[in-house]
């Protein structure tokens, strides 16, 4: 197999677990509170990139520099990111949270403008309009004329996710710490974080086999390795194109899982929104075809 076609593995099987973590989201919210699902799914993805950051030797590296970056990454991703995330999804139907989710990559241009001194063309300010065109007819379930959202505070915090990634990214743009170590790092600081924030409010309880497969398969999967792929296909392939597009796969699986598994009818105003979305990333990807950072 060529080295691209390795790539396309690695980002389809990112993709395909990507797919899955709407249902599980919802499922695992459905036995325990998003702090709890928070502290296990992290303490897991932890675990899971120390054991690899020792397997290709990077431990020395992992232990000795980098920390003064963590401090506050971690405090973004996973604290803040999954926090918002998590709450959003524990308001809203997983198909809406998760379209609105995917508005990320259009806040990362514009949060460029400030940040990084990028300028915005027509064309990111006509996607702009398009995906958020959708995000209006998600957050008003269709009812586009009423400005009464059906849950305000999910939708703000749906956003406020994309809002804290997109964040998140930009201000790693110098980030010269290798991918892995960075993950663990950063995990390293949110786990004792979420530890304190857990402990301080509502603890830990037993929720049940289900419960604690659930947020085990949030962690190892969702958190760990679908990064772990992700990296090796943006890495391997020659043109980061040819994975970047894969991203657009994820929404209608996902859509077909929460469905299936959690029994989520699926709205027409979602179809509608999420079509826009994409639509507005397409046109997005279409005039920069950049590699996207990791998202969930």
């Amino acid at each position: 197999m060529t080295q691209d076609g390795r790539a396309m593995l690695y980002g389809l099987g990112a993709v395909g677990l990507w797919s899955t973590v709407a249902t599980a989201f919802k499922v695992a919210l459905g036995h325990m509170s998003p702090l709890e699902l928070m502290w296990l799914a992290s303490l897991v993805s932890w675990a899971l990139m120390g054991a690899l950051v020792i397997r290709q030797g990077l431990a020395g590296a992992a232990f000795r520099r980098g920390w003064c970056t963590a401090a506050w990454a971690g405090l973004l991703n996973p604290v803040a990111y999954y926090l918002v995330l998590f709450g959003a999804y524990d308001r809203l139907p997983g198909q809406e949270a998760m379209a609105l989710n995917y508005t990320w990559a259009l806040t990362m241009a514009f949060l460029a403008v400030p940040i990084l001194g990028q300028r915005l063309t027509r064309l990111d300010v006509v996607a702009g309009v398009i995906a958020y065109s959708g995000v209006w007819v998600i957050a008003t379930r269709g009812a586009v004329w009423d400005v009464a959202f059906a849950d305000s505070l999910g939708v703000g915090m749906a956003l406020a996710s994309t809002l804290i990634w997109a964040l998140y990214w930009l201000l790693n743009a110098r980030d010269h710490r290798p991918p892995l170590v960075a993950q663990w790092q950063n995990f390293s600081v949110g786990v004792p974080v979420l530890s304190v924030l857990l402990l301080a409010g509502p603890g830990l309880e037993w929720h049940g086999w289900a419960g604690l497969g659930a947020g085990v398969y949030v962690g190892l999967f969702e958190m760990g390795i679908a990064f772990v792929l992700w990296q090796l296909a943006v890495h391997q392939v020659s043109r980061t194109a040819k994975v970047s597009n894969l991203i657009f796969l994820s929404p209608p699986v996902s859509l077909l899982l929460l469905f299936l598994v959690v029994g989520e009818p699926i709205l027409p105003s979602t179809l509608i929104g999420l079509a826009l979305i994409l639509g507005g990333l397409a046109l997005q990807q279409w005039q920069k075809s950049p590699a996207p950072a990791v998202q969930s």
